[in-house]
């Protein structure tokens, strides 16, 4: 018994000191930045406008100089999506469809194919259709689904529905209150589809390449996965024995009392 004891306690310190190797080198980000007061990072990943697709919910208001007409116009059914927080509770998200043909449906304007489209280049096209009717209409649209889904070693992991367009991989991890300890920040996942495939882009948090990826901007429906570290493998594996050490333990102490009663 007293060996048992001690292969454990020994089995613990060992597993202690190989999480404690954990240090900054693994948990700091942008390590090869240079450390004066003041950096510049010469080259940034170009941001591409998203483009509007079948299925998206697209908030689109039309103010005019007629407020009864400007409500009838803005109407928009309530619609359901995934919402942004750590239980990915369900919340409703007021907006219009994209429809299978790419067309959203307003009240007096009608059918306007907005697929293909910027949200700016939607915009403009609304405003067109609505000088029709309306006299300098003052016209918004903007995603109202934007969804990006983090999974993996991260405090909150959800779905998490975007505020605008352009958003980072920092962004959406801040969001996500960022990695655990036992997250892997040199080999963070992004998944994309891209043209009915599925992309998947590799960023280092701990270098300041990271900036010039094309996976450092989000895109609409992106996932991004965190892998564990082998110190979060190592408390796994450590809990299990553990687990497995006392039911034997508990285990031998039911067979000795049974054969004493005997």
């Amino acid at each position: 018994m007293f060996n048992n004891k001690l292969n454990l306690f020994l089995f613990w310190c060992i597993t202690g000191m190989c999480m404690s190797c954990v240090g900054t080198k693994k948990v700091t980000y942008l390590q090869n930045l240079s450390s004066a007061e003041r950096s510049v990072i010469d080259s940034v990943a170009a941001f591409t406008e998203p483009v509007i697709q079948t299925d998206d919910i697209l908030a689109i208001s039309i103010n005019t100089n007629d407020p009864q007409s400007s409500a009838v116009v803005n109407q928009a059914s309530s619609l359901q999506s995934v919402g942004a927080s750590s239980n990915i509770s369900r919340q409703e998200i007021s907006g219009f469809l994209v429809d299978k043909n790419g067309e959203v449906e307003l009240t007096r304007l009608g059918k306007i194919k907005v697929r293909g489209l910027t949200t700016y280049q939607a915009k403009e096209l609304v405003r067109s259709i609505a000088a029709k009717d309306f006299k300098n209409p003052a016209v918004s649209v903007r995603f109202a689904n934007f969804k990006v889904s983090v999974l993996g070693e991260v405090n909150r992991p959800a779905a998490y529905n975007l505020p605008n367009e352009k958003v980072s991989i920092l962004d959406v991890l801040t969001l996500a209150g960022d990695l655990t300890l036992y997250g892997k920040r040199e080999n963070i996942a992004v998944i994309r589809e891209m043209n009915g495939r599925k992309e998947v882009g590799r960023l280092n948090l701990n270098s300041v390449d990271i900036f010039q990826s094309p996976f450092y901007y989000m895109k609409q429906n992106d996932v991004v996965y965190v892998e564990p570290n082998k110190a979060k493998v190592i408390s796994l594996n450590s809990a299990a024995r553990t687990t497995f050490a006392v039911a034997i333990s508990a285990l031998s102490t039911l067979v000795l009392i049974f054969t004493r009663l005997n």
